[in-house]
């Protein structure tokens, strides 16, 4: 696995320099460095799996500091963009491709459903990236575009349960399943946004009061 990580870091250190050059943002650059090495095209990369649960780790540390430049008072302040326009984009996104794929492709409401929530969906990691990197996320376009994306990701989770559960069911009763999911999904929320503030806050002062670097990093990637 370390021989495939140094590959990928290869990869990607020529291919950013490169579209650093063409001045094409650097995210795609990444994107075309993974579908290179991958194992449909040259497959340089054969440990897929342990290859893919680094990039989920990649992907926690980057929506990690998304999260801190989206708090939860800027949320509050953007809530007409977050629960309008992206509230709009989701349902006109997800009843539109389900409509085309039961009167084009024949698919039954329950896979029409699951394909619309898919295509429905846009990568926060790398809008916002983009985003960033024109130091664009601040500007009227960028609010914007930040407010779809994070109501998208709050839509990930009603999607997540519903599917499944569409799939279970079939024709039967979908009314309890679906309440009994939501309520634990809102559990779920109400313990970390709770814990976050009044178990983090208190343990972050504790570490900074130490006044150790290494400690504060250890504590912050914990």
């Amino acid at each position: 696995m370390l021989n495939e990580i140094l590959i990928i870091l290869t990869l990607s250190v020529v291919g950013i320099a490169m579209f650093k050059r063409l001045d094409i943002p650097a995210v795609l650059g990444y994107l075309v460095v993974g579908l290179f090495a991958g194992e449909h095209a040259f497959g340089w990369i054969h440990d897929r799996h342990a290859i893919a649960q680094i990039a989920e780790i990649g992907v926690v540390f980057l929506l990690f500091t998304i999260g801190l430049e989206v708090s939860i008072p800027r949320l509050i302040a953007m809530r007409n963009i977050v629960f309008r326009i992206g509230l709009t984009q989701v349902i006109v996104s997800t009843l539109s491709t389900m409509v085309l794929g039961m009167w084009l492709v024949g698919l039954s409401w329950q896979a029409a459903f699951a394909v619309g929530g898919a295509l429905t969906m846009s990568s926060t990691a790398i809008v916002t990236k983009l985003l960033t990197d024109n130091y664009e996320l601040h500007l009227p376009h960028g609010n914007i575009s930040l407010g779809v994306l994070l109501f998208q990701d709050l839509a990930v989770v009603p999607f997540l349960v519903l599917i499944p559960i569409f799939a279970a069911q079939g024709s039967e009763s979908l009314v309890v399943p679906i309440l009994l999911a939501l309520a634990k999904g809102a559990f779920a929320f109400a313990v970390i946004f709770y814990a976050g503030q009044y178990l983090l806050r208190p343990a972050v002062r504790l570490v900074a009061a130490a006044r150790s670097h290494e400690l504060f990093t250890l504590f912050i990637l914990l």
